[in-house]
């Protein structure tokens, strides 16, 4: 049997068979040894035989559970995404069926152009630098440094240990040689004489004082020789001694960056310790807890009994009153209609049921008279998305019903200046014009072009769109936004999408996506959250998932920084929403999580005691009695509300902080 395969990255193939147990036949793969390299497209040639080597009319078909890594059709239509070491399935599809495993080794595409940044720094006898370069292979892709080979011309002048860190010896010239794959790169290297004799450390900007962990503390240096002068970019390398308040054998205390950047993680004192050559100097501080715990208390609950709860949306009606709404997941396709103005009394005031297993989205418009909830499941498979009038809350009317290109499901959606931006069928997001809501109608599209792409949500702030897309991870595009000078838009509008900038990440579990500008530092950041299973999902039982929330520094849209993470270590993440530097998050099992994400944001944020409140929503009347699933949360007029998988909808309030 022959199949086309296409692939985009350099690719090996190997033969791994596996047999079904008493089975004599097998599959065989004629081309046995596969280079496939950029661009290239060739056959593969497969056919089955039995025990004593005759060819059997059989028919071949592929499949590959790595979707995110390998793409292959039935037909063998092979495309490699990622690389690694990944494997695709060949079965027969006779009477007698034949199944056999085959790895896929898929390599990066070469190297093409390294550039060293610190090439026009003054190099100073004696010292050591850590090298850094912006490497980048022919599809523009960001690599590593571990990626390259690095050497001197002359070991006497200089050398690099097995770090990557350059040390100079004595005053001369050499190159400094890196090679990446066949391409060669140099520098010459002019070492000259070092007469530091001096180094001053001071800290500069902290966040507070007295300093509390979390806090991000700047520490600058400057080298002088005997005569007061200052020694311009003199190569500094840092380090810390931690002299914790307690000696309960903690983790980490502390991180300190190379650019002398130092957050700790537990109180106590510090000695951080800068060296430069030959001569070093100290700096002591000391660090407080940073102590925002505070108590939580629950104001209210609607217990869904029978039907596992989605997400939900909270409002304010047209008639003052508070409002929420909340879907259902895997059931009888509802949404229910809540009036929370009390929340001490949560109670439902509607149901609106459509044809669908899981309406997983609920929104509602900026002016509280529209909401728009998503569709999967349809038994018609017309899935899309129900237009509704919200005015009354307890009457509340399908106005329509929009299925155009979304027969595939819509898992997420948003409401933004009278359009709903309606992610499909996994791969894209629609836009779709509702200034009349009984005749919505699609004026724009935006769909990565990368191989095997996909998509889970998108969040509009200021006309800018945020959308995650798994392993493409966060992507940033313009559809109407205001001029800014500090962040620009690019003259993008739903009708013509512009991108902006993206960020993405190893794991390629990139599930939600939040903006946020800091109203402590005016930083603007994206938190991008993870969601995994790797436990498996239960849908009859309790549940544990994994992963966590990045935060993402932007300075200027092509410029990503990923500086810190809030990462739970028994609980993953799943949805979240941050106001006034504070965080809301639901991490499923781990229930509700209040984080304080003021100040610079660095390392680990749940080690530095940031964590504000906890909450674990569980009632034995729940859909799964007594057990914690917490989906998502919104902060609303002081109290926060939440969804939770297996209980339903939930206000809880934070009380005073605890010392």
């Amino acid at each position: 049997m022959n199949a086309k395969v296409l692939s985009i990255f350099c690719l090996f193939l190997f033969i791994t068979p596996f047999f079904i147990h008493g089975q004599e036949s097998q599959i065989r793969l004629l081309n046995t040894s596969l280079e496939i390299r950029v661009n290239e497209r060739i056959q593969l040639e497969a056919e089955v035989q039995n025990a004593e080597g005759e060819i059997l009319p059989d028919t071949v078909v592929f499949f590959s559970r790595a979707r995110r890594s390998l793409m292959v059709s039935s037909e063998g239509e092979l495309q490699a995404i990622k690389p690694g070491v990944h494997t695709i399935s060949a079965m027969t599809l006779g009477a007698d069926r034949i199944r056999q495993d085959f790895e896929v080794m898929v390599l990066f595409p070469p190297i093409t152009r390294v550039d060293w940044e610190q090439a026009n720094d003054p190099f100073y006898v004696g010292t050591t630098l850590d090298l850094a370069f912006d490497i980048r292979d022919s599809l523009d892709a960001v690599r590593n440094i571990e990626d390259l080979t690095i050497r001197s011309s002359d070991e006497s002048i200089f050398s690099i240990n097995e770090f990557n860190q350059l040390h100079l010896h004595k005053v001369g010239t050499a190159e400094l040689v890196v090679v990446a794959g066949t391409q060669l790169f140099s520098w010459p290297i002019k070492i000259i004489k070092n007469d530091a004799t001096t180094l001053s450390m001071k800290v500069t900007n902290p966040s507070s004082q007295p300093i509390k962990t979390g806090d991000v503390v700047y520490i600058t240096v400057s080298a002088e020789d005997r005569n007061g002068q200052i020694l311009p970019d003199m190569p500094v390398q840092y380090s810390f001694i931690a002299y914790p308040d307690d000696q309960l054998g903690q983790g980490s205390s502390a991180q300190i960056a190379l650019d002398g950047r130092f957050v700790a993680n537990h109180s106590g004192k510090y000695s951080i310790i800068a060296r430069s050559g030959a001569i070093q100097a100290t700096l002591n501080i000391s660090v407080e807890p940073r102590r925002v715990r505070r108590s939580l208390e629950v104001v209210g609950k609607g217990i869904v009994p029978d039907v596992k709860t989605s997400d939900l949306w909270v409002w304010e009606g047209v008639d003052g009153h508070d409002y929420a709404i909340t879907g259902t997941w895997g059931a009888r396709g509802e949404a229910f209609l809540w009036d929370v103005t009390d929340p001490s009394n949560i109670h439902t005031i509607d149901t609106v049921q459509v044809d669908a297993r899981t309406v997983n989205d609920v929104k509602v418009s900026e002016d509280g008279t529209i909401a728009v909830i998503t569709r999967e499941g349809a038994s018609n498979r017309k899935n899309g998305i129900i237009i509704l009038d919200v005015t009354n809350p307890s009457d509340t009317k399908i106005l329509s019903e929009f299925t155009d290109g979304l027969t595939g499901g819509v898992h997420n959606t948003f409401i933004y200046e009278q359009h709903v931006y309606a992610v499909n069928n996994g791969r894209k997001y629609d836009i779709i014009n509702i200034e009349d809501p009984r005749n919505p109608y699609t004026v724009g599209v935006f769909e990565l072009d990368t191989p095997g792409h996909s998509i889970h949500d998108v969040w509009i702030e200021d006309g800018i769109a945020y959308s995650s897309n798994w392993g493409d991870g966060v992507v940033v595009v313009d559809v109407g936004s205001t001029q800014s000078a500090d962040m620009p838009g690019a003259g993008g509008s739903p009708n013509n999408p512009t991108p902006l900038g993206s960020y993405s990440y190893p794991s390629g579990w990139n599930h939600a996506a939040f903006p946020f500008k800091s109203e402590s530092t005016g930083k603007f950041y994206v938190a991008a959250g993870d969601e995994a299973f790797p436990y498996g999902l239960d849908t009859q039982g309790p549940n544990r998932a994994a992963g966590w929330i990045h935060f993402i520094e932007f300075d200027g849209w092509d410029n990503p920084d990923e500086v810190a993470r809030y990462q739970v270590p028994e609980a993953g993440s799943h949805n979240y929403w941050i106001e006034n530097d504070v965080m809301y998050a639901a991490f499923y099992n781990g229930g509700l999580r209040v984080v304080d994400v003021s100040g610079d944001l660095m390392g680990d944020l749940y080690e530095q005691g940031r964590e504000i409140a906890l909450f674990l929503p569980s009632d034995p009347n729940a859909a799964i009695p007594n057990s914690t699933f917490t989906w998502g949360p919104q902060p609303y007029k002081g109290l926060i509300f939440l969804s939770d998988w297996n209980s339903g909808i939930w206000a809880v309030k934070l009380g005073d902080i605890q010392n």
